[in-house]
């Protein structure tokens, strides 16, 4: 009952005071049981409005940032998604709550494997290993694509990837800083809109 009196605190003090305004994805945090994607010594903080560690040097990502960009994705149900990075499986989570199908793709195995465990009550969630900056041409074109590591610029397999009208959030920028982007393909253009000034953990390209 805690975490849920804390699920729901974070939701109504925190995510709407900050101005997350989509129901869908409010309802889906309120849902989603972040203290399941920490490590067992930091249940007493899943529900901090702050990035966690995760192990392997990765992150599970502030709940405002997830909020934000999983907004950002405009999901109404139905879409299907990528997103790179895995990571503990939480973005995944809220992700499976709000489309139809949902394809993740994590470098680390062990990750991935820990993720895996976690989502098995997803049935529409597929978990794959492999370098997320490329994308994942087997099941593209993606309503909507979700980075959650930062690159240095916007990996080009992943626009490529977009269907018409779909929207990708990636942040994107050097070390500590990154500019959010989302970037919406319309009529085979590519236009770009700054969300938010964010700090995420290295997108690393070219690991199998």
């Amino acid at each position: 009952m805690r975490f849920e009196h804390a699920r729901h605190e974070l939701v109504e003090r925190v995510l709407r005071f900050k101005g997350i305004r989509d129901e869908r994805v409010l309802a889906a945090m309120r849902k989603v049981p972040r203290h399941e994607f920490v490590p067992e010594p930091l249940l007493s903080e899943a529900y901090a409005d702050y990035p966690l560690p995760i192990g392997h040097g990765q992150t599970i990502s502030q709940p405002y940032i997830v909020a934000l960009m999983t907004a950002a994705l405009e999901l109404s149900g139905g879409e299907k998604v990528l997103e790179v990075g895995t990571g503990s499986g939480y973005q995944t989570a809220i992700l499976a709550e709000l489309a139809g199908r949902v394809i993740s793709i994590e470098r680390i195995a062990a990750l991935a494997e820990g993720a895996r465990e976690v989502l098995r009550g997803y049935k529409d969630v597929t978990l794959v290993t492999g370098d997320g900056s490329k994308g994942y041409a087997e099941e593209a074109p993606y309503d909507a694509i979700i980075v959650t590591a930062a690159a240095h610029r916007t990996p080009p397999a992943l626009p490529a990837q977009l269907a018409e009208a779909g929207r990708l959030v990636i942040p994107v920028g050097p070390p500590f800083y990154q500019r959010l982007l989302k970037i919406t393909k319309t009529g085979g253009e590519f236009r770009e809109e700054e969300l938010e000034v964010v700090s995420f953990v290295p997108l690393v390209e070219g690991a199998g």
